[in-house]
């Protein structure tokens, strides 16, 4: 049997008052969803280890097995992964956005305006030639999501995820460093925590100087768009070590990655799956749901395993556009999970579905939250349980209750251990 993972990031929501109490995922029309749940069995499950922020590098890393406790690095070591940086002994990478700050001193949004790919990488390689150096190095990525490598970095240091701190300001949020966690850093070569922090927090105040005067900042300056003003490092790590799937799982012996955003391509890649980049895939709304859609059919012909991953729903959370929000729901339903069903009920293979979202990112907050996500399997020739509804309320009855962490991966490889 072939196993399909479904990952709508951020989907799982709160009751909002304007539809009578409510989710995002209530409110939305989603017979596909509805009907895997009702074919399915059902559960909650905890995807953040106590300790962890709730960010998308923890639960994607959790959903597929691995204990943080263990591999997790940070952001990144994952980034760096996904454009194809091989860390090198003393580097330490982060996730590097490029945010936009308003006049009073605002996070105004952790996008920049939603950039492009194009975009982004026009500014990075800006302040790559303006900034970078032997120590400090600059790497594009996609849209406003970048990598920064610091040579001897220090991780040991306190930064404020961009999106989690909306309309707050930013000068209180700059790097700090925290205790050094028994590091030697005269012995290793990396540099103390409060250099490292000195040496970030000059590079956004320096990005920020530089970007003021950039063509792309007036363009926007005239068409009324948010600047895309400053940078913003952040999740910072060294190399992490990690098992392939399929030193994990027997049956998993080639598998692939589909997404349009690095940090997920870079769990893959310490994953071991290959990656498929799907023209027109953006990671909001607009992306190319029948490509990614195609794309995983045609890879579950070659492959074991398939981690199909969809951003939208988490980018329409941190905006706080519920009609955005509700409408990606609609569009995961209707463009990938009706039309993958409806392809898989000719195949003669067997393939197992999970249906999930990584963590809930509620529109009204803005930000990640840690707690319990809806998922169902759907494993042919299973019996069903009572839920018929895919949503936050309905799959907290069913037969999975709530599960921990690696114990979904266990469930979703092995259905028959129930």
């Amino acid at each position: 049997m072939k196993h399909l993972i479904i990952l709508g990031d951020g989907m799982s929501d709160h009751p909002i008052a304007r539809f009578g109490g409510k989710t995002p995922l209530q409110q939305a029309s989603t017979p596909n969803l509805d009907r895997l749940a009702r074919e399915g069995r059902c559960g909650r499950l905890v995807t953040i280890p106590d300790g962890f922020a709730p960010g998308s590098e923890v639960a994607n890393t959790a959903i597929l097995g691995y204990d943080l406790n263990e591999v997790y690095e940070g952001r990144g070591p994952l980034e760096a992964a996904s454009i194809g940086y091989e860390m090198e002994p003393g580097d330490m990478a982060m996730r590097c956005n490029i945010v936009s700050l308003g006049r009073g001193g605002e996070i105004c949004a952790h996008h920049g305006g939603h950039l492009t790919t194009e975009e982004g990488a026009e500014l990075i390689c800006y302040l790559d030639r303006h900034l970078g150096s032997e120590r400090v190095k600059f790497i594009p990525g996609i849209q406003y999501r970048h990598l920064l490598i610091i040579k001897g970095g220090n991780k040991n240091i306190e930064c404020a995820p961009p999106h989690d701190h909306p309309g707050e300001q930013w000068r209180e949020l700059l790097v700090s460093p925290v205790a050094e966690s028994g590091e030697t850093n005269v012995e290793n070569g990396r540099m103390t925590a409060e250099e490292t922090a000195a040496l970030l927090n000059d590079l956004i105040l320096r990005s920020q100087e530089l970007l003021a005067f950039h063509p792309l900042n007036q363009r926007h300056r005239e068409q009324g768009r948010l600047e895309a003003n400053s940078i913003w490092p952040w999740s910072p790590g060294y190399r992490p070590n990690m098992l392939t799937l399929q030193q994990m799982y027997p049956q998993i012996r080639t598998g692939a990655v589909i997404t349009a955003v690095d940090l997920i391509r870079g769990i893959g890649h310490y994953a071991g799956l290959r990656s498929i980049v799907v023209e027109g895939a953006t990671g909001l709304a607009d992306t190319n749901y029948e490509g990614k859609t195609a794309a995983a059919l045609e890879a579950l012909r070659s492959d074991d395993f398939v981690f199909l991953h969809l951003e939208a729903t988490d980018e329409a959370g941190h905006d706080g556009d519920v009609d955005l929000k509700v409408k990606a729901i609609e569009y995961l339903d209707s463009r990938v999970v009706g039309p993958i069903m409806q392809g898989l009920a000719s195949w003669n293979e067997q393939v197992c579905i999970a249906l999930l979202p990584d963590h809930a990112t509620p529109v009204e907050k803005r930000i990640h939250m840690a707690e319990p996500v809806p998922f169902v399997i759907h494993t042919p020739g299973a019996e069903p349980d009572s839920v018929d509804r895919y949503d936050e309320e309905s799959c907290a009855s069913g037969c999975y209750g709530l599960l921990r962490l690696s114990e979904f991966m266990d469930r979703f490889m092995n259905p028959e251990n129930q």
